[in-house]
């Protein structure tokens, strides 16, 4: 069941002012959040003009992994057991920085909110510009805190592969809602397939960056159904575990309140050494780190023997320079566990990789999505 009315971005829960269409999960179990009621529809439809294509030199590591690793043990606790904002004025901040990044992208043909068990997802609908639509669509699924405006850079190039549709995690900062506890890998798998099982399609070409990408091989775990192919770009806690250097670093990158030169400190490590510049997508990560209160489940390293298990045509895409895992180690782990996956190492790409290298990743899942043909 889907209610329509087109190309909102405001949250679910917040005023709306442009079209949406809301999906419901055919398995639906929870009501809305209160106030969650669909958008209403704006009549201008303007859009700022695109920005010139810079990757910002921002590489801000799209992930902030600091969460990853120590949100749950190191981060102000609340008793709420929901992802949620420290405040209206800090869920405004973020609003503001995602409405500005979320410019650098092409206009969405369709802004969809999915009911799901544990919240709404936020999924956008952007449509090809090749030849080939008529394939399964591209599921880009981000690193932490980044949400759909992150693939700026990636995404004029995906869309000539075929359609492509963006989720903001959900528990994570961005316009999806959690209403629920997520406390299992098998929580989160659930909410990811409910939310694909409300697309019109029958499968995707599964993409994930960094947090994303074990998002996307713990769906494939628990229920792959919907899942054609599989494309990890630099994921973390798949093929390799976190450097105690990385976990340590990461620390004050968790801790909200402390100055915002912590967090550029670790977002720079994690992006080979580049400067955060005062840009867009920069501010939305870091007023997501400072304000948004995390309530996920720690993700479970994905064991070699698990890996094997995946009878998928697999993509991975390890950076040289990451510092989210040993390279080398990732890339044999993934040879060794997915013998006919197609491994790539870019050799001197930082872990934020899908900004650097925007057209050879395009490339690759191009490869990878014409096996399945």
């Amino acid at each position: 069941m889907a209610i329509t009315s087109g190309a909102n971005r405001d949250r679910p829960d917040a005023h709306a002012h442009a079209q949406t269409t809301t999906a419901l999960a055919p398995d639906e179990v929870s009501a809305p959040a209160e106030g969650g009621e669909p958008a209403e529809a704006d009549e201008s439809g303007d859009r700022k003009p695109r920005r010139r294509r810079r990757w910002r030199r921002v590489r801000i590591a799209l992930v902030i992994v600091g969460g990853v690793v120590v949100a749950a043990a190191f981060a102000l606790r609340s008793p709420s057991p929901v992802g949620h904002w420290d405040s209206a004025e800090g869920q405004d901040r973020f609003l503001a920085a995602y409405d500005a990044a979320f410019a650098d992208l092409p206009e969405p043909a369709e802004t969809i909110d999915v009911r799901t068990e544990f919240g709404i997802v936020r999924v956008y609908r952007f449509a090809g510009t090749g030849a080939a639509t008529a394939r399964p669509p591209l599921v880009l699924l981000p690193g932490r805190a980044s949400a759909s405006p992150v693939w700026a850079d990636n995404l004029p190039s995906l869309l000539r592969i075929g359609d492509v549709y963006t989720i903001d995690l959900l528990g994570e900062p961005g316009m999806s809602v959690q209403e629920r506890p997520i406390t299992s890998d098998a929580d989160q798998a659930a909410w990811l397939h409910q939310t694909l099982d409300a697309l019109p399609e029958e499968s995707f070409h599964l993409v994930g960056l960094s947090i994303g990408g074990w998002t996307a091989a713990n769906l494939v775990l628990h229920e792959p159904a919907h899942v054609a192919s599989l494309t990890l770009i630099d994921p973390v806690y798949v093929f390799a575990g976190m450097p105690f250097e990385t976990i340590v670093r990461s620390l004050p990158a968790s801790v909200s309140w402390l100055p915002r030169s912590w967090r550029d400190s670790f977002n720079s490590y994690t992006a080979g050494g580049a400067p955060v510049e005062d840009e867009p997508v920069a501010d939305m990560i870091e007023a997501g780190m400072q304000h948004y209160r995390l309530k996920l489940p720690q993700p479970t390293r994905i064991s070699e023997e698990r890996l094997a298990t995946i009878e998928l045509p697999v993509l991975a895409i390890i950076a040289g320079r990451s510092v989210m895992h040993d390279s080398q180690a990732a890339a044999e782990t993934a040879e060794r566990a997915l013998p006919d996956a197609m491994v790539r190492v870019y050799p001197d790409a930082s872990h934020a990789v899908n900004g650097e290298h925007p057209d050879e990743i395009a490339a690759d899942i191009a490869a990878l999505v014409a096996t399945v043909e």
